[in-house]
């Protein structure tokens, strides 16, 4: 398997070389350039999550010096629980219409957020490709919350790896600052002032930087690494697999959305064939996706904050990959929609929670539940497969206690993996929006 640029498709390279790389000389991303077929029936007998990624992973990295060492990788990525729950309470006209919905929980890892897979495998690559090299690798990360606290995590004191996490001052929780912030040795915190898109735009233009790129051997951990995406493809692998022996049927499902990196994670596993129905992104008050959807224009917008900070994304990177592979918004528009949440919504959403889902949902996970419950109202007859959803939850509630506890009026207990944070020093720094800040701060 080759991975090319999104904007030249003779830029050919291995699985390994695209992953180091992270994102492309001529500054596009990297795509496979084809993707394996498989039916249900390929995964007979494959039940564990570490089972089906490699079984789907492997045409991936057929050919590749990392081919060997995937059930390994694959062992070290799923080291905690990824669970499909069927939620039994619901709100009484989902109930009526004898609904299916459940959770898709991606946050009994090591920072309780979905990023961890993806961080966790790429960590798990990374540590064996630069192994006994001449010079460290650095991997420069820009976040909305949880990507930065999941790399620094995965990555922390793994030999011959260093890792620059760039987020928002001031934009993220404080338990998602302290996620980033908590980290000493080869783990380096800047908190940018400005928004998660100049924190973007300043990888960006670090590896437009060709010298300084090289001198500091960048890579980088963010969704613009296909390391970081084609992992994040087996939940939604499992999740199908699993709903579909259950149910009897392939499950739709309902994706909080930002940099776009975990929604063309489900794209990709569709296109390989796995079961699953319709995706549908449930996006916060930022436009990006939904402008184009509607007008056929694409186009960057300022960044709105939001309660669900992770989502608050003027320019998704992601949304490249997304027009290489339906450069038709046409065709866009056959293969994926988008509802629009805000933020009262959420507020609404978050509140009702227990009492309508049985749940204590955080924004994100909130933000997908409103766009389900959208979905109903407007005619849950009309849907795929019988209204067999999956709401994506991405993050523990504890994440974002200063907004959920409030809301539902009690406190939401702390997972033991975030609460030993609780008590570990501040190493970060500040620095202006600028690579040449960013530049000074580590001479």
């Amino acid at each position: 398997m080759k991975y090319i640029s999104t904007r030249n498709p003779d830029h050919r390279l291995s699985f390994s070389e695209a992953l180091i790389n992270g994102l492309a000389a001529d500054g596009g991303l990297y795509v496979p350039e084809h993707f394996g077929r498989f039916g249900a029936h390929d995964f007979d007998g494959r039940n564990h999550i570490r089972q089906i990624a490699h079984d789907l992973l492997a045409p991936f990295l057929e050919g590749d010096r990392l081919a060997d060492s995937l059930p390994q990788i694959c062992d070290e990525t799923f080291g905690f629980d990824v669970k499909l729950v069927g939620l039994e309470t619901m709100p009484p006209a989902l109930a009526k219409a004898g609904a299916q919905t459940a959770l898709l929980e991606l946050f009994h890892g090591p920072t309780a957020a979905f990023k961890d897979i993806g961080a966790g495998f790429l960590a798990a690559c990374m540590s064996r490709l630069n192994k006994g090299a001449d010079k460290p690798l650095t991997v420069l990360v820009a976040t909305s919350g949880d990507t930065g606290g999941a790399v620094a995590a995965a990555f922390h004191n793994k030999p011959n790896l260093n890792v620059v996490v760039l987020y928002p001052e001031g934009k993220v929780s404080p338990l998602q600052q302290k996620q980033l912030t908590c980290w000493d040795g080869n783990v380096r915190t800047f908190g940018v002032r400005g928004v998660f898109d100049d924190c973007q735009r300043m990888v960006k233009e670090a590896f437009a930087d060709d010298a300084w790129r090289d001198a500091m051997n960048l890579t980088s951990a963010n969704s613009i690494n296909i390391g970081r995406l084609l992992p994040q493809m087996t939940y939604y692998a499992a999740a199908s697999l699993w709903h579909l022996r259950r149910h009897g049927v392939a499950p739709n499902f309902i994706i909080p959305s930002g940099n776009l990196g975990n929604m063309m994670a489900c794209v990709y596993a569709r296109e390989c064939g796995v079961p699953i129905g319709e995706v549908v992104l449930a996006v916060n008050e930022n436009r990006p996706v939904t402008h184009y959807l509607e007008t056929g224009e694409y186009r960057g917008f300022d960044t709105v904050p939001t309660l669900a900070n992770a989502m608050d994304v003027g320019d998704p990177s992601n949304m490249e990959r997304l027009r290489d592979l339906w450069p038709d918004v046409e065709t866009l528009r056959k293969k994926i929609r988008a509802i629009q949440v805000d933020d009262a919504t959420i507020s609404a959403t978050i509140k009702a929670g227990p009492q309508d889902w049985g749940e204590v949902f955080d924004p994100h996970t909130a933000c997908g539940i409103a766009a389900r419950e959208q979905l109903a109202a407007e005619n849950e007859a009309g849907a795929q497969n019988g209204g067999h959803w999956v709401v994506v939850s991405t993050a523990h509630p504890a994440k974002f206690d200063t907004i959920v506890e409030p809301l539902i009026g009690r406190k939401v207990d702390l997972p033991a993996q975030l609460a030993q944070l609780l008590d570990k020093p501040d190493y970060s720094s500040t620095i202006d929006p600028t690579l040449d800040a960013l530049k000074a701060a580590l001479s």
